[in-house]
């Protein structure tokens, strides 16, 4: 028996040991051959007399990654160009495609023979739900163990069963709340939720699910059997009159309606579990479908899975520059943001020299990766062994010449530019010739930057973002003089420390920065035009956002945006024009010293953890109009828009050149939406002609900030979009696109 992407070998008890090896990948996925081998594996274990059961196991490290999105990606393509001849036709081909799977494994589950799922480290997805549809698991006894259905992160749900089976298998509420916050388990919870039977030893794994095999494991799935009842009784019990309504409550709370997904997951377990297994597949399957077509599941699987797989591969990567292999690099400045790089960068493998003033302070920067991975031995997630090995590759130290064999040096100091300049010099002065130099700033010109040192070919910008041990994103930022040379190591770096990296041109802010400022400022403009600072904060998060702009003022600190402000004041010097911006800030700051989170003031007043609206706002903004004076939704639409536009802007200008890494870094940079797929696809979703007039509209109602640019404007005459204007790399038209 031949198959592509499986081996199948049955051993004299008559079990059949099936290993999912495909070729030439790293890791095990879902796509259209491995759907053509499990269902023939499928008929021939059937048609085997000689095979009692079977065992499926994994030939890699990980059991799977879960399916290639790029395949529902291709499905969705095929939708919409035979939508145009023939909708019915159209809606017809994609249902029955999108539910391929699930019909593979409800004939695995009901074939008559058992399967055991031998599950060795990740388990992701569509694997999952495969491990679900055998008769029985066995998770490996160890840290690389992870299961999870995570579908919900990138716009869509679990469409193979998975929603069906796990509300079957376990509790209620956990299994729940596992859908749809797509939780990673670990072998313990997940044999506590029942989601697997037994654990094992990796050199044991195969042998315990033939244990289990031997001693009797029944082909008939729980629900398949007359009398079944669900773990916490039927949808309409008493228990369910408490259970659902609060569910969807909690749905809404979470995600403010804004995930077609997750609504289409509620909806799915909700009427499924009310009905015969079949039936609740084919519910399940006609949501998921829908969800398919969405665009905002379109967006999330464009920018959260394609691009940024592409971004992770090193799609801006110079290809005729060699790779690098990084053995040290030096950090420069201990303080949170320093201490953090030194953190990742350690845990990758590579050692780190971390640099600050004097010993005690680099001292304290080490102690912040001691703090991080005693945590994680605390809570099982590494050994005392990984944090000694991790604190030992960290050099803590304020001697510069330390620096001398770094490949790569990452000045974290104040953003000052002065300060800048000092440790530019010393630090250059005792790099090697090819070291590269760069500078984590989050504002200020890189080129600006570079005048300091005496090599501006190897100096380039790696904004981090904080926390850096939790924030995905690092923004790279290229001054004009930057070599191939130096962007290359830096992707090479961040590659290394497993992050996600955009590429950006020169200018004041960048992208990131300038954009997550417009945010805060909107929200203050609103406190000035009398909106209550509830309302602001509650739209915010009603649109999207993490949080809301006051909170994130805090965060960022205010005294910090009115050094921005200042600075921008001076640079533009009679061309600047004053507003209520000004005037916010400089009474917070300068008149109240209310600097945000960093001080315990702004505009929430701090303890501890806890924090509440600070009372004196109005004293500060003036009385607020009445909420129903306010329109939520423009409210809302003011939010977003500001951010989409001044992306558009910064488009425009060539300080971003791929609408992929505009996309990606407002999503992983500065919580934009996700569910719209990023600030490009927020204009595209709804039609760059849609976008312009009602920035138009805003215009005349809040002012000049809301005018669209050029760009903006010739995009909406042609009736174009970003993504069909811009293609990254002359790909095809995206699935949204064509739409």
């Amino acid at each position: 028996m031949a198959y592509t992407n499986f081996t199948l070998e049955t051993d004299a008890d008559g079990i059949a040991l099936i290993t999912w090896d495909m070729p030439e990948k790293s890791m095990n996925v879902i796509d259209i051959s491995v759907m053509d081998d499990l269902d023939k594996i499928i008929a021939d274990v059937v048609a085997d007399a000689a095979i009692k059961g079977a065992v499926i196991t994994s030939g890699k490290a990980a059991f799977s990654g879960g399916a290639d999105l790029t395949m529902l990606d291709g499905l969705l393509k095929g939708f919409h160009k035979e939508r145009r001849k023939d909708a019915e036709a159209a809606a017809k081909t994609l249902f029955e495609g999108s539910r391929r799977l699930t019909l593979i494994y409800r004939k695995l589950e009901t074939c008559g023979k058992p399967f055991v799922a031998a599950i060795n480290g990740t388990c992701m997805g569509g694997g999952t739900e495969l491990a679900l549809a055998c008769h029985a698991r066995v998770g490996v006894e160890d840290d690389s163990f992870k299961l999870g259905l995570p579908e919900v992160k990138v716009g869509l749900f679990p469409g193979a069963g998975g929603t069906q089976r796990v509300m079957r298998m376990t509790d209620a509420q956990a299994g729940l709340t596992f859908l749809m916050q797509g939780q990673t388990l670990r072998a313990d919870k997940a044999k506590s939720m029942k989601l697997i039977d037994e654990t094992a030893p990796a050199k044991k794994l195969v042998e315990t699910a033939k244990k289990m095999l031997k001693a009797g494991v029944k082909p008939v799935k729980p629900w398949d059997e007359k009398g079944f009842k669900l773990p916490n009784g039927p949808v309409y019990s008493p228990a369910g009159f408490q259970f659902w309504p609060a569910a969807n409550a909690i749905y809404r709370r979470e995600t403010q309606d804004n995930y077609p997904g997750i609504r289409g997951l509620l909806k799915s377990v909700f009427e499924g579990l009310q009905l015969p297994m079949d039936l609740a597949l084919q519910v399940e399957s006609r949501y998921f479908a829908h969800v398919l077509q969405t665009p905002e599941a379109a967006n999330m699987i464009r920018s959260l899975f394609v691009s940024m797989q592409e971004l992770n591969k090193g799609a801006r990567r110079p290809a005729d520059v060699k790779p690098n292999k990084i053995k040290k690099i030096g950090v420069i400045g201990a303080g949170f943001m320093g201490a953090g790089i030194a953190y990742v960068t350690a845990k990758a493998g590579i050692d780190v020299v971390l640099i600050d003033r004097d010993q005690a302070a680099a001292d304290k920067g080490k102690a912040h990766s001691d703090e991080l991975m005693s945590k994680s031995v605390s809570r099982g997630q590494a050994t005392a062994e990984d944090k000694e090995k991790l604190l030992a590759r960290i050099n803590a130290t304020p001697d510069y010449d330390q620096l001398a064999d770094c490949d790569l040096v990452i000045e974290a100091v104040f953003e000052d530019r002065e300060v800048k300049r000092v440790v530019t010099e010393k630090a250059e002065a005792a790099l090697k010739a090819k070291a590269i130099y760069a500078s984590n700033t989050s504002t200020l010109p890189i080129s600006s930057l570079a005048e300091a040192s005496s090599r501006p070919k190897n100096f380039i910008g790696i904004h981090f973002f904080s926390p850096v041990d939790k924030m995905m994103l690092v923004e790279v930022i290229l001054g004009k003089k930057t070599s191939d040379k130096a962007l290359a190591m830096a992707l090479d770096y961040i590659k290394a420390i497993k992050k996600t990296p955009i590429v950006v041109n020169d200018s004041r802010g960048f992208y990131t920065s300038r954009v997550v400022m417009t945010y805060v400022r909107e929200g203050l403009m609103m406190l000035a035009d009398g909106v209550p600072a509830a309302m602001i904060e509650n739209a915010g998060k009603m649109a999207g956002m993490p949080v809301g702009p006051l909170s994130l003022g805090d965060e960022v600190a205010l005294d910090l945006a009115w050094k921005i402000v200042s600075a921008t004041r001076k640079d533009l010097g009679v061309n600047y024009v004053e507003g209520p911006l000004d005037n916010i800030l400089e009474e917070m700051v300068v008149k109240r010293e209310r600097f945000g989170r960093k001080n315990g003031k702004g505009f929430y007043d701090y303890k501890g953890k806890e924090k509440s609206l600070w009372a004196g706002i109005p004293d500060v903004v003036g009385k607020p109009k009445p909420a129903d004076a306010f329109n939520v939704e423009e409210l809302k639409q003011r939010l977003l828009v500001m951010q989409a536009l001044e992306t558009a802007r910064i488009f425009e200008e060539k300080c971003l050149t791929d609408v992929r890494e505009a996309d990606v870094g407002s999503i992983l940079g500065f919580g934009f939406a996700p569910y719209t797929g990023g600030t490009l696809s927020y204009i595209d979703m709804m039609g760059t002609h849609a976008f312009v007039e009602l920035c138009k509209k805003f215009t005349k109602k809040w002012g000049p900030r809301f005018k669209p640019n050029k760009l903006l404007r010739e995009l909406a005459k042609n009736n174009e979009t970003f993504y069909g204007k811009f293609p990254p790399q002359g790909e095809a038209i995206s699935a949204i696109e064509a739409a």
